[in-house]
């Protein structure tokens, strides 16, 4: 079982606390997973929306292969997670709560298959992220002296 990564939405943990995680498989045309098996790709503002009983990335940016032709699609339109109906319906249930929004995490290959790891994410407030700045340089700071120890 390999994990291929592709892509990771970096700033998804700095600016949300991710209150869960789930794998989804993703709905791809054309040209778009050989240009995914060349490693370019970006989950950079990219988020989920509702749309009916389906759920779609909005601005995941896939470049249009190098090499194709008149198969490549747009770059950045809206792609179909593919996800089982309970599942949906959780996600609807969570995603009515006020402040919470989905997030894509990771774009990689499983098997040989296009997966994505999306997060059901709330936004923190300013003084939650200058928490977790504190916290982690007071974590780097302790590894240092325990390095600087042995």
């Amino acid at each position: 079982m390999s994990d291929n990564v592709i892509a990771t939405n970096r700033q998804a943990h700095h600016e949300y606390k991710i209150l869960e995680s789930l794998e989804a498989g993703i709905e791809l045309k054309g040209t778009e997973v050989k240009s995914l098996r060349g490693g370019k790709a970006s989950l950079k503002d990219s988020f989920g929306r509702v749309e009916g009983q389906e759920i779609y990335l909005y601005n995941m940016h896939i470049p249009p292969y190098e090499f194709g032709n008149i198969a490549n699609v747009d770059s950045l339109r809206p792609r179909k997670l593919l996800l089982h109906r309970k599942q949906i319906k959780r996600f609807i249930g969570e995603l009515t709560v006020k402040g919470r929004t989905l997030l894509p995490l990771k774009l990689y290959f499983k098997n040989g298959i296009v997966k994505v790891d999306v997060g059901l994410a709330q936004g923190k407030k300013l003084y939650d992220k200058r928490a977790a700045i504190k916290q982690r340089e007071s974590d780097r700071e302790l590894r240092r002296a325990l390095k600087d120890r042995k």
